[in-house]
């Protein structure tokens, strides 16, 4: 099983309505620049900007990360709530997440096998007969935009040619962060995870350790 231990050397309204879901593709591909700038804050600074009121420590910060890990892989620690995104030289990106509530949290290594811009976002068959209250009626999906649950961007992680319907991507409800909150997919803050997508080449791995190494999360 991937555990989460020797990784770590040192470190320092969610629908939108009807008529949105109806909204042509091709017309919202033209607002991408405008939603962007809405979810990126004035003067942001990527270590420092903090209207979404996280905890400090989930904020993005370089640090040093066990030798030997892939350049441009990403690693997943679900006990800290931190996805890594690993560099040359020894360093990592790090960045706050939340992760799946209850036992939807799914341990493995996957591949980025695609990458999209504010993507469509339809919910699972799973999802609609776990909550069909809540899904079955964005059964057809929903395009992109500023409510659209996968946010501004996602990284599709594959098995093989099969897809997970996992994604590590942004979210509309940033308060969710550090905590348990998905039906699967690892979020991001918006403005961090259009930060971490130009640096994401597809075919690289994701690491997604288990919640059983109970490793302080307060590194």
């Amino acid at each position: 099983m991937l555990t989460r231990r020797h990784f770590i050397q040192t470190s320092a309204a969610l629908f939108a309505s009807t008529a949105i879901a109806n909204r042509p593709a091709h017309a919202a591909r033209g607002q991408w620049d405008m939603w962007d700038a809405k979810v990126t804050p004035d003067g942001y600074i990527a270590e420092l900007s903090n209207p979404w009121g996280l905890h400090p420590r989930f904020l993005p910060q370089r640090v040093e990360v066990s030798a030997g890990l892939a350049v441009g892989d990403i690693h997943v620690d679900p006990v800290a709530r931190y996805l890594y995104h690993i560099e040359e030289g020894g360093t990592a990106m790090r960045y706050g997440v939340a992760i799946a509530r209850g036992n939807l949290y799914e341990p493995g290594v996957y591949r980025i096998h695609r990458k999209a811009r504010w993507p469509r976002w339809t919910p699972t068959a799973e999802m609609i007969a776990r909550d069909p209250d809540l899904y079955a009626q964005f059964a057809d999906g929903m395009p992109g935009g500023l409510d659209n649950p996968l946010g501004s961007r996602a990284l599709y992680l594959f098995q093989g040619n099969r897809d997970t319907y996992l994604r590590i991507h942004g979210t509309p409800a940033p308060r969710s962060i550090g905590g348990r909150a998905s039906s699967g997919c690892v979020r991001m803050i918006m403005a961090h995870i259009n930060d971490l997508y130009g640096n994401v080449r597809t075919g690289r791995r994701a690491h997604f350790y288990s919640t059983n190494d109970l490793v302080s999360a307060t590194s």
